[in-house]
């Protein structure tokens, strides 16, 4: 049962900071409160495991890309280790920070807290007892902070600001004195940036840009003589500066360099200026030309001297300075850019729309895209494994469907023919084609080598299609119906319409065939459940009756059983041949959990949403998965009927129905807080605040709860392989994973089963009894040198003697080694030998061995598609090289 976290997909970009780690190809972005991590070189994707408690607007990383700075909307801060995706340090700032950035040598990080810019020392890899230590307060703006900019030294911050001005603040020690403004803008300064010479590498000027378009250009006046002697500054710049501790002395080497005490002397030259003291004049105005739109978002990078700047109306420019010349000017799409930066060479570009959830990386260079991910922009409805577990079918409310590979987390095809939401998509057994149903009244059937729609399947009169299925043949195709309450069953090869099933009496939501014949079994809310004999036209075979509505159903992978879910929050398990009913599983009290705004009862007295939406069983039947209006997924064990685990969904408090209890702090006279709308807001939560589907009416668009969507899952399924799941959540489909490297029986060992013996073992070339030990020991690592061990000559004998309590272990190693080692045929000729010798066993405990066998075949799989691919360009190669000689 040890199911982790592994990855979250479908999940739009919602707004915030997006960064690259270091200098590195890996890119971090905020997807609700979790950072998903990109690798742009690797072509993958990841979600870090650590969740924030609200969504997360800002992101810092140091510049040696070893910690990462987190800020949700409620200004709870976390540092964490991106190498151990751990969590170091936690820290809440009074307010929510509008900007965060860590300085160069990446001892020091600046955050703006309202109207004010605080200097923390960087906690790094110490362990400490009070970690974040706040060095310097700057105060004195007269509105909020929106973007910091360090010096090459780390002395000297510039910040930009919304009362028209950017700031020079001097940041170590000595330097004394009050801040240096830029001022001559007329709205809001989004962006200022140091310029620095490239020789020397020393600031020579700054770039302010404002949000109607202008961007100043400053020159510093080289030999300036009547600048002004340091002065104390303002009484409380003078506090603050007499009790700060020594920067140079207490702060930690974050890149493993020596630790170096630097004097003012030291830091400076002696004839030079410290510069918030020295002459700084206007050299010239530019302007972008872009009115009305407002620029949204800006970026520097200092070796290249280039700005980028994107706009409220989807454009975006990239101009070369101090000369101001245009390289770029394009548009990405009709809404605002909320995010715009360079990468640390300077060659790629990355924009973000929190409106769209789109998150798009270009170079420049070549005009070309490296990444351009977009989430569903609404909630997901449905999801299908394909059978070899490779890929994942996402159905949304936005009307499309999206294909995602499950090793990188990349989604690589999306089709949008469909007019309305998609409530269901099945893989077909072939794994070539992709069945997904929708409201707009079709089943469409989609080619996954062509990427196109090559058959669509519809009814005589518009129909309303929420469920969908295929027999294991891939022949019939049936669909159930939320308005006619009827099955309508196709021919897949003809697209005739075959038959319709009626019987029911209210929306058809659950429909599946058997795994082992041709019944079809659906579930309606006119609480009954009917088997189907499709290919003989015999009607409903069987009906099962319930006290309530039935609201899914699933088949176990035997076919023997058949689990239902009632709207009393009864899971049902019936035997099909039988028609008797086996055991119930009460769930009401397991999947309650979470209290919604307009609540007016506590969650303890409510009855609302405490039901099962959708059931999923595992590979090998022994355990279900059940999900539904709640922020848990339960598993139980139905041998015993017992919960074996409860998985929470989000702890994102952005989200409604989390918290189990409401807050006094937040009740008024006029009521709830959380309840009165305030208009006047302008906080920007991207697609957060955007019309959700099924947020409450179930319709697209509806805004319940002010906007908040609500935890729930509406769909889990298990993959074919039985070593992961995944489930359709309010904040996208979350993947769940076993990691049982260590587990071990204890059962099974002795004083003699040790790792040293294993060792012994294999010097002795007694390779049989090293594979036992490593398998009774159950370490991954030990098992694998013991297969390595073996001559291949001596596999077959050995695979002979390998008990058959072993096999699903020696099988899930093999699948294991193939998707990692480079040794195909070694790892090949073993599982030959393992099928060969113990065929009968794998037969009878196919049940158990399912799993296993799943994960062999989809590794296989793999390898087959990476062959065929490479003998392919060879051939092509050849021909080419052939031709190309004999034409010479």
């Amino acid at each position: 049962m040890n199911y982790r976290f592994q990855n979250l997909l479908g999940a739009p970009y919602r707004g915030g900071d997006a960064v690259f780690a270091g200098d590195s190809s890996v890119l971090l972005s905020a997807v609700g409160n979790r950072v998903a991590s990109t690798d742009l070189s690797a072509s993958s994707s990841l979600t870090l495991p650590f969740e924030s408690s609200s969504n997360i607007t800002r992101l810092a990383v140091s510049p040696s890309g070893d910690f990462l700075l987190s800020v949700d909307d409620a200004g709870r801060a976390l540092y964490a280790n991106l190498g151990r995706r751990a969590v170091l340090h936690r820290i809440t700032f009074k307010s929510a920070p509008s900007a965060v950035r860590f300085s160069p040598d990446g001892k020091l990080i600046a955050v703006a807290v309202g109207k004010l810019v605080q200097i923390w020392r960087s906690p790094a890899f110490r362990k400490e007892f009070f970690p974040f230590h706040l060095l310097r307060t700057f105060p004195g703006f007269a509105a909020g902070v929106t973007a910091f900019d360090w010096s090459p030294d780390s002395a000297f911050l510039l910040a930009s600001c919304k009362d028209l001005t950017a700031r020079l603040l001097p940041v170590k020690k000595g330097l004394g004195g009050k801040p240096f403004l830029f001022v001559g803008h007329r709205a809001a300064v989004v962006g200022a940036f140091f310029a620095t010479d490239k020789k020397t590498g020393r600031v020579n000027g700054t770039y302010t840009i404002s949000k109607d378009g202008a961007i100043f250009t400053w020159n510093l006046v080289e030999g300036s003589d009547d600048s002004p002697p340091p002065s104390p500054g303002t009484p409380e710049q003078e506090a603050v500066q007499n009790d700060e501790p020594e920067l140079e002395g207490d702060l930690p080497e974050l890149d493993g360099g020596s630790r170096k005490r630097k004097s003012l002397g030291e830091l400076e030259e002696p004839d030079t200026t410290p510069l918030h003291f020295a002459k700084w004049e206007l050299q010239k105005k530019d302007f972008f030309m872009q009115s009305p739109a407002k620029l949204t978002s800006c970026d520097y990078h200092r070796e290249l001297d280039m700005v980028v700047v994107g706009f409220s109306n989807g454009v975006f420019g990239l101009y070369q300075m101090p000369d101001f010349v245009c390289l770029h000017l394009l548009s990405i799409s009709r809404e605002k850019i909320t995010t715009a930066i360079f990468n640390s060479l300077g060659n790629w570009l990355v924009f973000g729309c929190a409106k769209l959830g789109q998150l798009l990386v270009w170079e420049w260079r070549s005009e070309s895209y490296i990444l351009k991910q977009q989430g569903h922009y609404f909630d997901v409805n449905c999801i299908a494994y394909s059978p070899d577990s490779q890929l994942l079918a996402t159905g949304a409310d936005d009307n499309k469907v999206k294909v995602w590979t499950v090793s990188s987390g990349f989604c690589f095809i999306t089709f949008s023919e469909h007019t309305n939401a998609v409530t269901a998509v099945h893989f077909m057994a072939n794994n070539h084609a992709l069945l997904s149903a929708s409201l707009d009244g079709t089943i469409r059937a989609w080619d996954l080598f062509r990427y196109r729609n090559f058959k669509t399947f519809t009814t005589a009169s518009p129909r309303q299609f929420v469920s969908l299925t295929a027999d294991q043949s891939g022949e019939v195709i049936c669909a159930g119906t939320l308005d006619s309450f009827e099955i309508f069953v196709w021919s897949m090869k003809t697209g005739r319409l075959l038959d319709i099933l009626s019987g029911h009496q209210g929306p058809v939501h659950g429909l599946m065939f058997s795994p082992i014949n041709a019944i079809l079994a659906s579930s309606s809310w006119d609480k009954t459940v009917r088997l189907w004999d499709v290919f003989e036209s015999k009607g409903a075979v069987e009906t099962f009756q319930h006290s309530h509505d039935v609201l899914t159903l699933a088949y176990r992978p035997d076919g023997r059983q058949i689990a239902c879910s009632t709207l009393d929050g009864l899971i049902h398990f019936w035997d099909p041949f039988d028609g008797l009913l086996m055991y119930t599983i009460e769930g009401r009290r397991d999947i309650a959990g979470g209290r919604l705004m307009t609540d007016r009862r506590s969650a303890a007295n409510t009855s609302i949403g405490k039901y099962f939406t959708t059931l999923c069983y595992s590979a090998d039947g022994t355990y279900i998965l059940a999900g539904g209006n709640s922020k848990y997924i339960c598993m139980y064990d139905i041998g015993e009927q017992v919960l074996l685990r409860r998985f929470r969904i989000t702890r994102n408090l952005s989200l409604d129905g989390v918290l189990d209890f409401l807050n006094s702090k937040k009740m008024t006279d006029a009521g709830a807080l959380d309840l009165i709308d305030d208009e006047d807001s302008d906080v920007e939560e991207g697609i957060d605040q955007q019309a959700r589907g099924n947020l409450g009416l179930g319709l697209p668009g509806s805004m319940a709860n002010g906007g908040r969507p609500i935890a729930r899952t509406k769909c889990v399924k298990f993959a074919p392989t039985g070593r992961s799941f995944a489930a359709a959540t309010t904040d996208g489909v979350l993947l769940y994973s076993v990691d049982d490297s260590f587990i071990f029986d204890p059962t099974d060992l002795d004083i003699d089963v040790t790792p040293e013996k294993v060792e012994e073992a294999i010097a002795e070339n007694q390779q049989q009894r090293a594979l036992l030990l490593s398998l009774r020991l159950n370490e991954d690592p030990l098992i694998k040198r013991c297969i390595f061990s073996v001559d291949p000559s001596n596999v077959r004998a050995i695979c002979s003697s390998t008990p058959l309590k072993y096999l699903q272990r020696l099988i899930e190693a093999f699948a294991d080694l193939l998707e990692s080692c480079p040794h195909l045929e070694f790892i090949l000729l073993w599982s030959q030998e393992l099928c060969k010798v113990h065929g009968n066993n794998i037969q009878q405990n196919s049940r158990a061995l399912l799993p296993a066998l799943k994960s062999l075949q989809k590794s296989v799989t793999r390898i087959h598609q990476d062959l065929a691919d490479t003998c392919s360009s060879n051939e092509y190669m050849l021909k080419y090289l052939c031709s190309a000689g004999t034409k010479n």
